[in-house]
């Protein structure tokens, strides 16, 4: 604790102040009866191919709304908040979905692919999101959540890997103080027998003691995945295990093939990744990629810019799925990473955190759960208070670069929620769920997200902003038409060329 202590002093107010937060919201439209919109993407929020804040992720369904890089909490929310102003504006009738747990979902095959025109770059996603498709099925891919994009200055990729390891380290503490996703719609696990859940009401499954449904085994994992042992020691080490993965075919990919018999493409290669996004990490080195690179290649040749957290469900509370606490207490942890000593991962390690993040998924709170550290096993409640009783210092510091108390309350709120499981939003959701909906996922939601729409779309923009965003619609449209009308190559070359090993290389 002293070093942490000293090497906070070192930092002076302008480094802390030059720290950089953006957010990345992934949410469903649904119909106001609580099932998944089927309409396409509406003209007037513009191209999801080239509009800088408003896109899809991997359905037509499921926008993905983008804030810029801000060096302030509240400004960063606030842009979020207008964001979504802008959607209200333009989906005509239909809603957020608040949660990361889906809607009611159609049969898997119904769940429309997102589009982005007839640019050889717009079909390659629509023709990776066909292969995700395919090798994990349509409805795993509809869970939403929030990215949490994060940068301090002057820090170097060895740095940035560090923090990273530390980060995987003690990731289930987010799991635990922030996961809201212990129940489901039972159409999420349709067809699937083994899924484990218990029933809570007609429609609803769940798990007692869940904080995090969707990064349990029935969320964003991968059986096939799980064999990749990615290392997070160096940028070259985690390259050259990434690389392995993009290049070397799979058998079981093989088999679903590349085209069907009529020569639509399933999926855009065979290997075990088809692009660096289809590897499913609990955090992302990144690095921003100029038009056509491959994101493998940036981080070579250019190093770590920032780090992608992505474990974050969405807060079905907030009307925007993250509150300034929570992006309070993610700074503090995040510098905590950054700044605390981080010795090499290994196999066996790397086992134990996944075996610790999905106790703390399904399980986190069970009275007496306990997790793997070392060779010993320790109670999740007293680890976790080590872990927040570290961080107070870090919110002590960074209190005194801003001002005020709001890193130390955030720290606080945690310390709080450790004593009394009662407090964390997965309680609050079940909670909430069995008071006033009679236990029923969809009905809680969908409450929950017509309030949202109503406090979002009931504050108008201000009519300046609103005639921005409408430029930006346009301007997208435009710079897509402008993207198709100069394609030179037919598609099978252009896919060739850019899954051509050699892109990923530095020269």
């Amino acid at each position: 604790m002293e070093g942490l202590k000293k090497l906070l002093a070192s930092l002076d107010d302008a480094l802390l102040g030059g720290m950089r937060r953006g957010i990345e919201k992934e949410s469903l439209r649904a119909r106001p009866d609580g099932f998944l919109a089927l309409t396409p993407h509406s003209e007037a929020l513009g191209s999801p191919l080239t509009h800088p804040h408003i896109t899809t992720d991997f359905s037509e369904s499921q926008l993905e709304l983008i804030t810029g890089a801000r060096t302030s909490v509240e400004e960063m929310l606030q842009e979020l908040a207008h964001i979504h102003q802008a959607v209200y504006a333009a989906i005509d009738g239909e809603i957020l979905w608040g949660a990361s747990m889906p809607c009611a979902l159609p049969a898997d095959g119904e769940i429309p692919l997102g589009h982005y025109g007839t640019s050889n770059v717009g079909r390659a996603k629509t023709v990776y999101r066909m292969g995700l498709g395919y090798r994990y099925g349509r409805r795993m891919q509809t869970i939403s959540g929030i990215h949490y994009n994060w940068s301090l200055p002057g820090t170097s990729s060895e740095e940035y890997f560090a923090l990273v390891r530390n980060f995987r380290r003690n990731a289930w503490l987010l799991f635990y103080l922030f996961g809201a996703s212990p129940a489901v719609c039972e159409t999420f696990v349709q067809g699937n027998p083994r899924h484990g859940l218990q029933p809570l009401a007609p429609g609803t499954l769940y798990l007692p003691h869940a904080t995090s449904l969707r990064m349990g085994r029935l969320g964003y994992q991968s059986d096939a995945q799980s064999k990749l042992a990615v290392s997070y020691n160096s940028l070259a080490q985690y390259g050259a295990s990434l690389y392995d993965a993009l290049v070397t075919p799979y058998p079981p990919y093989e088999k679903i093939g590349l085209r069907d018999e009529k020569g639509e493409y399933r999926q855009l290669s065979t290997a075990l990744l088809q692009i660096e996004n289809e590897f499913y990490g609990k955090i992302r080195p990144k690095r921003t990629i100029r038009p056509g690179e491959r994101p493998l290649h940036a981080l070579r040749d250019r190093g770590v810019e920032y780090v992608e957290v992505r474990l974050m469900d969405l807060d079905p509370f907030s009307p925007v799925g993250i509150s300034a606490p929570v992006c309070r207490f993610l700074d503090v942890f995040l510098l905590h990473c950054l700044l605390t000593p981080s010795p090499p991962d290994s196999p066996a390690e790397i086992a134990a955190m996944n075996r610790n993040q999905e106790r703390v998924a399904a399980r986190g709170r069970e009275p007496g759960l306990a997790l793997r550290r070392g060779e010993a096993d320790v109670p999740m409640k007293e680890w976790g208070a080590e872990l927040v009783a570290q961080c107070v210092p870090v919110a002590e510091r960074l209190d005194a670069a801003f001002g005020g108390a709001a890193y130390r309350d955030a720290i606080a709120a945690a310390s709080g929620a450790l004593d009394d499981p009662e407090l964390v939003p997965s309680a609050r959701v079940l909670h909430a769920m069995q008071r006033n909906h009679g236990g029923v996922y969809q009905r809680f939601v969908l409450a929950e997200s017509l309030l949202h729409r109503g406090a979002l779309a009931g504050t108008p923009l201000p009519a300046e902003l609103a005639a921005s965003y409408r430029q930006l619609a346009r301007a997208s449209l435009a710079e897509q038409r402008d993207i198709e009308a100069s394609d030179r190559l037919d598609f099978e070359t252009w896919r060739r060329d850019y899954l051509d090993p050699a892109k990923l290389d530095i020269q």
